[in-house]
């Protein structure tokens, strides 16, 4: 049987990595069996990097560092050269905030705005923002850090929404080293066949995260995680997988606005990430048989 290496989200359970919270919680993770923390978008100039980095060392986790997204004047993908070198910039940045982290890995939304789009992403955009990410992702690796990013439903983005498009994002990056991260949320929306979406990308692919269509427990929905984690297993996929989920209940209400979470689809964030890890051990061992 082999146990893919597991991430949870910080909110999942906590509505953000405080002093008085986040050592419980990685406490709880590291009983579960995860190898890997999630963080939410953080200010590098008022986030404590060297205390959440000694206390995953402590733990023996790593950090996943994440990017939320571009402000409208630094877009890798503008038609303004000064705002797309503000844009990677701030990606490069954030690379450093990862390296001073420990953390292996950036996520996230590291092409565009996140939030309603207003009209489809012209296909100069895609082009020039590929590029940069490329760029971001071969400085990343000179880091020792994977650059992934996030392919998001329509409703977030009009960038990337399928796994093929992301494909084609990866190619036109010019980039060897950028990754591709999945969320079976977002695949829910997006691909008639999520299972060959997985395939399509299976190359390129950097991180799986596993998401409800409700965005609560993995087991109350019409997402099949553990099928899909028994896939991407027999498929060959060796990256770390995650977990994500929002309740209003725990996310601070201008983070729950911002995603749309006007429900609380669960109570306690420890009862999901523990389902969680049962689905991935058991789509590893559904694998093995």
């Amino acid at each position: 049987m082999r146990t893919p290496p597991m991430s949870c989200l910080v909110n999942v359970v906590l509505d953000g990595p405080s002093h008085e919270e986040l050592p419980g919680m990685l406490d709880s993770l590291v009983e579960l069996g995860y190898t890997y923390v999630g963080l939410p978008p953080l200010d590098p100039s008022t986030t404590d990097a060297a205390w959440i980095r000694g206390l995953c060392e402590e733990r023996s986790l790593l950090p996943i560092t994440m990017c939320g997204g571009m402000a409208p004047e630094s877009q890798v993908g503008s038609a303004d050269e000064a705002e797309r070198a503000a844009g990677l910039a701030g990606l490069r940045a954030l690379v450093d905030f990862a390296v001073e982290l420990g953390s292996p890995q950036l996520n996230g939304v590291c092409y565009g705005v996140f939030g309603h789009p207003m009209a489809p992403t012209p296909p100069e955009y895609f082009a020039r923002a590929a590029r940069e990410v490329g760029a971001a992702a071969d400085y990343a690796r000179s880091r020792g850090v994977t650059m992934t990013f996030e392919v998001l439903n329509r409703y977030e983005t009009s960038v990337v929404n399928t796994a093929a498009q992301a494909m084609d994002f990866v190619a036109q990056s010019g980039s060897e080293h950028l990754r591709i991260h999945l969320d079976t949320f977002h695949m829910a929306i997006e691909e008639a066949d999520m299972l060959a979406a997985i395939d399509l990308a299976l190359p390129k692919l950097g991180y799986l995260e596993l998401g409800q269509s409700g965005r609560g427990m993995l087991s109350t929905g019409i997402v099949d995680n553990a099928a899909v984690v028994r896939h991407v297993l027999a498929a060959g996929y060796e990256g770390p997988i995650g977990v994500e989920a929002f309740s209003r209940s725990i996310l601070p209400s201008f983070v729950s606005d911002a995603l749309a979470i006007w429900r609380s689809p669960y109570e306690s964030g420890r009862d999901l990430a523990a389902e969680a890890a049962r689905i991935m051990h058991q789509g590893s061992h559904n694998t093995a048989m």
